[in-house]
Order: C-alpha cells, then structure tokens, then sequence
C-alpha cells in the first residue's frame, strides 16, 4: 500500500468533518456532528482501530496522522461553538440568515456641559494655560480663610453652605485651587480649574444647588489688568464671535483688589436692548480681578515680588447663553429629549 493509499482515508474524513462542522447552523447540529466524529464511537474511532490491519512499519505514522486530523476536527469545532455561543445567547436573534437587519446599536453623544467645557479648555490651553483641579469636599481654609473672606462674611453662613462640619463643607466655588496650586507651583503660573461647586440655594430657572465653575489664574512679574482683559476678550471673542464687545465694572471680591464684573454685549439684541439683558445691553460672564496682596501671603508669594489676575466663569451660564437655554435645571434632568439637539454638533458616539 502506497503513502498516498494511506492517507487517503484520513483525507476524507477530515474534508468530511470540516464541511459538517462548518454547515452547523445551531449548537445542538454541532454536537451531533462532534458525536459523529469525535466520540467514543465516532469515525476518528474507528480510523484508529484499523491500524491494526497495517503492515507494522506504516503504523506509527497513520497514527500521527490520525492524531493529527483529530486535532484539527476539535479545533474546527471549538471555533464553530464560539461563534454560535455568541449569537445564540440573544434569544430574537436568529443566526445564519444574512438578509436580517442588523442590530440597533444605542448611540449618544456629549452632553451639552461637557461640549462647552471641552471648548473653553482648548481656548484658554491656546493661550498657554495649563490644567488644574481640586476636591469637592473642601477645608474651610481653603474655601474661605485662605481667600481672605472674613469671619462674619455673609457667604459663610449655613444658609449659603452646605457644611459638613465646621471645618469641612461643599466647595462653594473653584478659587480654592487657586491656593492649594500656588501652594506647591512658584511663578509663573498659568491654570485654569473646572469643577462642580455647591451653594445651599432653591433651584428656579437661573439658581441650582449645584452647578459648574472654571477658575483662572496668571501669576508672575508685572501682570497687570491689561492682561486680565486681553485673556477675557480673547475668551469671549473666540467662544461667543468676534463681533461680541466686552466691558468691566468695579465689583467687590474679598480674594482680589481691584476687582471686576466682565459684561459682553447682549447676544439677542446685539447691544440695542431687550428684555434678556435687562434692556442694558450688556449680560455678565465673569468676576474678575487682580489677586489680593493677603491671598499671596497665604499662599507664600512675595506680593511685593509678584501681580497676577483671577476670574470666575459660569460653564452653565456660558452654556445657556450661546445655546439660548431658558432654564438652568435642565442641564442636570438628564431629559435626552432636550440633550439630543446637541449631539449633532459633536458627531454621536456609538455606546457599546
């Protein structure tokens, strides 16, 4: 008997096998087919109890080769399980018929305060600021004694603030990281710090109990208010257009002198006035100004040796503003009814 004539069994049955396997439409057709040629008395079985009728010399490699057919079938069929494992776990699925529709997959998209937030990020990283962030749950230290609010300053009170105890409450504002920074950075520094914050007020279309905040700060030798206002119109040129004017008003803050309001010119009526704008013309958009001499200190700054800015942005404000939001609340009611107008803007995003 030739190599060939030996092998040629072993051939067929292993072209069998594999147009069997692969032709399986469910799990349970597999299993026959592996009965059929895997099992105790299943074909590759009795392939082996043949050998015994082989010249001696030609046992050892049909065996090999048996084992090697054997090997491959279990392989074959493992990868057949997988494949009908995964789809059969769906019960409305029916596998094996290509001409279904496929499945839906769920898509969303960015929500709207994380799409401003992404924005204004990539302003101000554009003009050389750097990241920076701090803890919700914050000292009393830093929210307010390190910010050179006074003692008996009205913002302190439990009707303002959710305290946790005496020393450790709700940050009411992002300007604590503005002292934990300098604490470890030396000038010069550029930052800005998004976060949450958390006030003890009923929520009505323009006040929420909690609500967004980025802080800014620049620190080094001679900053002036120049540069505060060159930031802020770049800001508000590059979020809201470049036809948009900015304005200051002196303003009072205890963490910084002078301080400001930054007021742009009203998005609705362009200036003329309306009832948006309290027929001003003008809408605010930030408190600013020079950082306090005392809030050096604390920090460990020469304020002799050192200027810088601060300012407060509103993320839901700004997000109401250039998207004509009429009520802060929805921006925290998850309704994706309303957050849908959004997703084409950023491109939806498949969620697996």
């Amino acid at each position: 008997m030739s190599e060939e004539l030996d092998r040629k069994p072993i051939d067929d049955l292993l072209a069998r096998a594999s147009s069997a396997i692969s032709g399986a439409g469910n799990l349970d057709s597999l299993e026959r087919e592996r009965v059929r040629f895997l099992g105790r008395k299943g074909e590759i079985t009795s392939l082996l109890r043949s050998i015994g009728d082989l010249p001696k010399e030609k046992r050892p490699a049909f065996g090999d080769s048996i084992n090697e057919v054997k090997e491959q079938i279990q392989k074959l069929h493992d990868q057949r399980k997988a494949f009908l494992s995964r789809d059969e776990g769906d019960g409305d699925f029916c596998m094996g018929d290509p001409t279904l529709p496929g499945r839906r997959m769920i898509s969303g998209g960015r929500h709207v305060l994380q799409k401003v937030l992404a924005e204004l990020t990539n302003i101000f990283f554009g003009m050389g600021y750097s990241l920076a962030e701090g803890p919700d749950v914050e000292l009393d230290y830093y929210n307010f004694e390190a910010l050179n609010f006074p003692v008996d300053h009205p913002s302190r009170d439990t009707q303002d603030t959710f305290y946790i105890n005496k020393d450790i409450l709700l940050r009411t504002q992002t300007s604590p990281v503005q002292i934990r920074y300098m604490e470890k950075h030396t000038p010069p520094l550029r930052i800005i710090a998004p976060g949450r914050v958390y006030r003890n007020e009923s929520p009505d279309p323009s006040h929420a109990p909690e609500f967004h905040q980025m802080e800014g700060l620049y620190v080094d030798r001679n900053v002036s208010l120049a540069d505060l206002r060159n930031d802020v119109t770049h800001f508000v040129h590059a979020f809201f257009g470049p036809e948009a004017k900015v304005r200051f008003r002196p303003h009072f803050f205890p963490f910084t002198e002078p301080s400001a309001e930054a007021d742009m010119t009203c998005f609705v009526c362009r200036g003329s006035g309306c009832p948006i704008c309290g027929r001003t013309g003008w809408i605010e958009i930030a408190g600013a100004g020079m950082v306090h001499p005392h809030v050096f200190r604390y920090a460990g700054y020469d304020p002799d040796a050192y200027t810088g800015f601060a300012f407060g942005l509103g993320l839901d404000r700004l997000a109401m503003l250039k998207y004509g939001i009429d009520d802060i609340r929805r921006l925290l009611a998850n309704d994706t009814r309303f957050l849908r107008q959004f997703w084409g803007e950023t491109g939806l995003e498949v969620l697996e």
